[in-house]
């Protein structure tokens, strides 16, 4: 892992990847270099690192701190990818990784760019209408748009309920003991669909029906697209 601070007065780490193999976390501390520290840790070239204390530090100023994770690896025989003979190089930054190799060998890098949290405090702070418009417009647009193809959506499945089921044709008669289930598929070009009344006969090869008609009092019928079942009653 590689810890990037861009001001000069923070310590900068840097752990060979090599040295870590199966661990996944590592424990850190950050704080404020005083003027001595600064003294001693960058102008005295024997001095290797800041001395270590669990005392409290109050910043200054602020600071931003980019954690991200680096690795050098290559396809074995088995197309798994592996990390020997590769090191991550001190070079390596957030825009590239730089990786030392003991073989020749296809290899190529990983990189993790771990996101930042939100700061709700400083998102409430700023969260009136006149700092932030825009925002607020598009949000309000989107919610009328959303309301919008709900009710939409509602509308059309309450259409399709009405749709649904079996319709038993007017001219049925309660006396008729055999029955028939149509179905009419409407096509979907243009001018497919009609409103006048449709009759139709059923003829087969030994009898035929009496002219009987679709009709459905509740819902319309033989509309574009649409598909329509008909229950008809015959007395033989």
């Amino acid at each position: 892992m590689n810890l990037d601070l861009t001001n000069e007065n923070i310590y900068t780490y840097f752990i060979d990847n090599q040295k870590t193999v199966g661990h996944q976390s590592v424990i850190f501390g950050l704080r404020e270099l005083n003027s001595v520290e600064m003294v001693n840790v960058c102008s005295n070239s024997s001095v290797t690192s800041p001395p270590i204390t669990n005392d409290r530090f109050n910043f200054t100023s602020d600071y931003d701190l980019r954690v991200y994770t680096s690795g050098c690896y290559y396809l074995d025989e088995n197309n798994n990818c592996q990390s020997d003979g590769l090191i991550v190089g001190p070079l390596t930054n957030h825009y590239q990784t730089q990786c030392y190799s003991t073989h020749l060998t296809t290899f190529t890098s990983g990189f993790i760019v771990l996101s930042a949290p939100i700061n709700w405090n400083y998102v409430f702070v700023n969260v009136d209408f006149n700092r932030n418009k825009t925002i607020h417009i598009t949000l309000i647009c989107v919610c009328i748009l959303n309301l919008l193809l709900i009710i939409y959506a509602r509308y059309k499945d309450k259409k399709d309920v009405k749709n649904l089921g079996v319709t038993s044709l007017d001219d049925n008669h309660r006396s008729d003991q055999y029955f028939y289930q149509i179905f009419v598929f409407t096509g979907h070009r243009k001018g497919s669909g009609t409103k006048s009344k449709v009759h139709f006969i059923v003829s087969g090869d030994d009898d035929e029906t009496q002219v009987r008609t679709f009709s459905d009092p509740h819902r319309s019928i033989l509309q574009r697209g649409g598909i329509d079942a008909f229950m008809m009653a015959v007395p033989k």
